[in-house]
């Protein structure tokens, strides 16, 4: 960390952190990564610098080897304070080097494992959870996204649990009418929202399609609207227009999206994954399912019957960005205070740290 004379003097101290991911919003794919672009824009409004790596941006072979002397470049060219990683994959990367610390922030798979059609674990899946297992051990500090996620590690200390963040100023509620004249949706009709890649197999749609036939049999308005592939801006007013989310995945971390959900006042039925059940509560309108037709089919009934918004929004406001930013920038900090005060590193660290 460094001082900085023209810094307000709110900010005693200024640091400049290098963010590393392989994913991240693009032209081609606007929804891609767009949790850990939001977390970028929240820091730098809180007054850190940061810099972005992209693993893969170019090319994708050779690609691991290549951005870590990309990475070794950054750190002689630019006074990098900290290295923070999103998914363990970018990293191994960024702890190729040990001139300065390396957070890594898990955020799903790479600690819970990928999951095929069948619900079980993949070769590979193993295989990343491994490396993501021994990854932990080299990084200066782990975040993960929820309790259960934390419980996997055998790490204890410096392990941080920190939900990704909800930009409230975009996903707010719109008045429903509104938002399907601006999406060009029937006003007539009951439309359950499926905000995944119904391709990827742990979000589980087979299950999603299915509810959506037993209950269009009862009532033929009803409708089932896969998005995955908006820019996040328009997202919000899918929430909107939309009478329930139907989220059923196999497993997850934190996901993005029933925070989301929440912030626009949103109905969810969701299966009991990573921290689902501590974020919706007790709200009005918002129910855990078992994976079951009958069971999803049960909750969105009432919820089709009754067509009310939830107060979802109050109880995710402690997930505000300012407030994550925050907790963040907290980790970063002991991250840097514990560096300072670490004995002194192995000779192989050394050597690395002198390149």
């Amino acid at each position: 960390m460094r001082h900085r004379a023209d810094a307000p003097l709110c900010l005693k101290l200024s640091m400049k952190i290098l963010v590393a991911t392989s994913i991240y919003p693009t032209s081609e794919n606007p929804a891609k990564g767009t949790f850990i672009r939001t977390q970028v824009e929240y820091l730098k409004r809180a007054g850190v610098e940061v810099e972005l790596l992209i693993v893969g941006e170019r090319s994708r072979k050779l690609m691991y080897p290549k951005a870590a002397l990309e990475l070794r470049r950054r750190l002689r060219d630019s006074p990098i304070d900290l290295v923070h990683a999103h998914y363990s994959y970018a990293g191994i990367v960024a702890r190729t080097q040990w001139k300065v610390p390396v957070v890594v922030s898990y955020c799903g798979d790479d600690l819970l494992g990928t999951i095929n059609t069948r619900g079980r674990q993949t070769l590979f899946g193993r295989l990343a959870v491994f490396a993501g297992h021994l990854l932990s051990h080299q990084a200066d500090g782990v975040i993960v996204k929820s309790q259960g996620m934390a419980s996997e590690l055998r790490r204890k200390k410096d392990v941080y649990v920190i939900p990704h963040e909800i930009d409230l100023e975009l996903f707010r509620p719109t008045d429903r009418e509104q938002a399907r004249k601006l999406l060009g949706l029937d006003l007539g009709k009951k439309y359950l929202l499926f905000a995944a890649n119904p391709d990827i197999p742990v979000k589980r749609f087979p299950l999603a399609r299915d509810v959506r036939d037993h209950l269009s049999k009862q009532d033929p308005t009803i409708e089932l609207l896969v998005v995955y592939k908006e820019a996040q801006e328009r997202l919000p007013l899918f929430m909107s227009a939309c009478d329930a989310l139907v989220f059923t995945s196999y497993q997850e971390g934190s996901p993005n999206v029933v925070k989301q959900a929440m912030a626009c006042n949103l109905p969810i039925v969701s299966t009991d994954v990573g921290d689902v059940r501590e974020i919706i509560g007790k709200t009005d309108g918002c129910s855990i399912s078992k994976p079951e037709v009958g069971d999803f089919a049960r909750h969105l009934s009432s919820i089709l019957g009754h067509r009310q918004r939830t107060n979802g929004r109050e109880q995710v406001r402690h997930l505000a960005g300012p407030a994550v930013a925050q907790r963040i920038i907290e980790v970063y900090e002991q991250v840097l205070r514990n560096r300072r005060h670490e004995v002194p590193r192995t000779q192989a660290n050394l050597f690395f740290a002198r390149k």
